[in-house]
């Protein structure tokens, strides 16, 4: 886990030491991102500093043309101006070409910098335990990847190329202007003083209102995502209005917040523009002096007062920098949070060597609770023995998903352990865990694709007569092939071309093709009509047939094929026994069994 949790959006009333761990974390991320890179930085820089060193030179052949070359001139000499001439467009064209190279070059590494960005944190995230992803809402994760990362995009193309620009450029000039005319380089450093105050106010003022403008666009994606996702239950209940009002005030929140922050830059470009002029003003009348009184050639004055003007230019595009690095660094800051994340159900460091799995399941003494600390299994234990088919029943919140996510490894218990064939689950890499034990839940999602790609999952490269052969025993088949173009049909987006049972009938297929030593079915028979069930019913007879499997149910049809079943009530086993000898007896499955059989009727 990272050391402030990534939950916390509005990260813009840290403290000062909170905040300070913060800018580090960034750091820490943005030095990694250059490490592969430095070698190719490190000649991107020296080529826009040669560039920029070439620029200042022509103030200063304009001062040589104007007191030198021309007084050669006027006496018939005019080698002097020619060299002038020839030196200043020289000097151009140089400074064109590589100012040309430097921005395109940069260019090119920025884009490698993005794109090792966007790689670790897709691969980053998929790599982070369920526990992450239930409580980091995936609207979070979403703005992680676009908002965020856009404006890193942003910085990249533009502002981090004319930020080196830009300083080299002002050094340069400052330089240059020391070793032309000493005497109008202290009037320029004089201008400094405002300067200074005018960009701490800035800097301080803008870093905050920037963070919070990441916060309130993170929050209004967020809420977009979550709506859109959930607009089927927003079309059932109505709730439309409810939802544009609370999305209109997300937005002039952040309408507000961005406001502000166009306010302050609205201040300070002016603030610079000002004191750039001011500065040239003094330049020029105390200069200007010196050319009347002849201390100064009118050369050296007209240099002063162009580089004086092109110091202050760069100023201007630093400001705009600014603008997008604060935005970026706001967005690094939300993003490193999600990289510093580290799975709660992390790989074990020397996997166990699997050889044939049995699928015997174990739990010895288990105790786990949420997030939230309210145990849900207290000290449980239980032996599925390999092959076993045992199917739990229970109120809601009895701990039956619970279980099916033990055994599953989405979590890991706070005491004790859960075992497969003896060996720790935290023992067992995690692709050796996936191939031998697999879960179906009441959701079946589906990827966009073909139905045949869908079915596949459940093994990696598995030939068009296995996916067929999968479908056919879960009883899949026969609705596949009526579909517009069988096999080959694209599901459409989370496989909205498909009903709720067809495509749970998909993830049978899935299942059934993975071939796991343990099967988890989660509700998976719920969203099924009658009809569909009875036909599931004859599939699950193949798709169980010699493998350790768990079904969780609030259906008792299904329940009739397991060997077992165990009645669960607030984190323990009420009753355990064949479900015949349950209907028999007068316990809470029986009376469950006799209220099902009576809504028959």
């Amino acid at each position: 886990m990272s050391t402030f949790g990534t939950l916390n959006e509005d990260e813009s009333d840290l403290s000062k030491e909170d905040s300070k761990v913060i800018r580090n974390r960034s750091l820490k991320l943005l030095i990694s991102l250059i490490q592969p890179v430095k070698k190719r930085l490190y000649l991107s820089f020296g080529i826009g500093i040669l560039s920029q060193l070439l620029r200042v030179i022509g103030p200063a052949i304009i001062a040589y043309a104007l007191d030198t070359a021309l007084p050669a001139a006027v006496n018939d000499d005019q080698i002097p101006l020619l060299t002038a001439v020839g030196g200043y467009l020289l000097v151009a064209v140089a400074t064109a070409s590589m100012t040309a190279f430097f921005i395109r070059y940069g260019a090119r590494i920025n884009q490698d910098v993005l794109l090792d960005l966007r790689q670790r944190m897709f691969r980053h995230t998929q790599k982070l335990s369920v526990e992450f992803h239930e409580r980091y809402t995936s609207g979070r994760v979403i703005a992680r990847q676009t908002s965020d990362l856009d404006s890193i995009r942003e910085l990249l193309d533009t502002g981090g190329n004319e930020m080196v620009v830009s300083l080299m450029f002002m050094i340069f000039t400052g330089g240059a202007l020391l070793i032309l005319d000493p005497q109008s380089f202290l009037v320029l450093m004089a201008s400094w003083i405002p300067l200074y105050f005018i960009t701490r106010w800035f800097i301080r003022s803008a870093r905050l209102q920037y963070r919070r403008s990441r916060v309130a666009s993170a929050r209004l994606i967020v809420y977009f995502v979550e709506t859109m996702t959930g607009i089927r239950a927003v079309k059932a209940f109505r709730t439309e209005k409810r939802n544009q009002q609370k999305y209109g005030d997300l937005n002039e929140d952040y309408r507000r917040i961005t406001k502000r922050t166009i306010q302050l830059f609205g201040i300070f470009d002016p603030s610079l523009i000002f004191t750039g002029s001011v500065a040239m003003t003094f330049v020029l009348l105390f200069s200007g002096s010196r050319v009347i009184e002849g201390e100064l050639g009118i050369g050296v004055l007209t240099a002063a007062l162009l580089y004086t003007r092109q110091f202050f230019g760069p100023i201007e595009r630093i400001a705009v920098f600014y603008n997008s690095y604060q935005a970026a660094s706001a967005a690094l800051e939300k993003i490193s949070g999600v990289l510093e994340e580290e799975p709660t159900v992390p790989e074990p460091e020397k996997p166990a060597e699997l050889k044939k799995i049995q699928g015997e399941l174990d739990f010895d003494k288990v105790s786990f609770n949420y997030s939230n600390n309210v145990p849900v299994l207290p000290e449980f234990s239980l032996n599925i023995p390999a092959g076993q088919t045992i199917a739990m029943v229970g109120t809601t919140g009895a701990g039956k998903s619970t279980l099916a996510k033990l055994i599953s490894r989405f979590y890991d218990p706070v005491l004790g352990s859960v075992s497969l064939d003896g060996i720790d689950l935290r023992e067992i890499s995690s692709t050796d865990l996936r191939r031998h034990i697999v879960m179906v839940t009441q959701e079946a999602y589906l990827f966009s694709g073909s139905v045949s790609d869908n079915i596949a999952l459940g093994k990696p490269g598995a030939s068009a007569e296995e996916v067929a052969a999968a479908a056919q025993a879960v009883g899949a088949h026969e609705f596949i092939m009526q579909l517009p173009d069988g096999y080959d049909t694209d599901v459409n987006k989370r496989g909205g071309r498909v009903s709720a049972g067809q495509r749970q009938l998909i993830s049978f297929a899935r299942a059934f093709l993975a071939d796991p030593s343990v099967l988890i079915l989660d509700e998976a028979t719920s969203s099924l009509d009658i009809p569909s069930e009875r036909q599931v019913q004859l599939g699950l007879q193949t798709l169980l047939k010699g493998r350790t499997a768990i079904i969780i149910a609030h259906r008792l049809s299904t329940v009739a094929i397991a060997d077992r079943v165990l009645v669960m009530e607030h984190g323990r086993i009420i009753e355990d026994d064949s479900p015949s000898k349950l209907i028999e007896g007068e316990g809470k499955f029986s009376k469950l069994h006799k209220a099902w059989r009576e809504s028959l009727v």
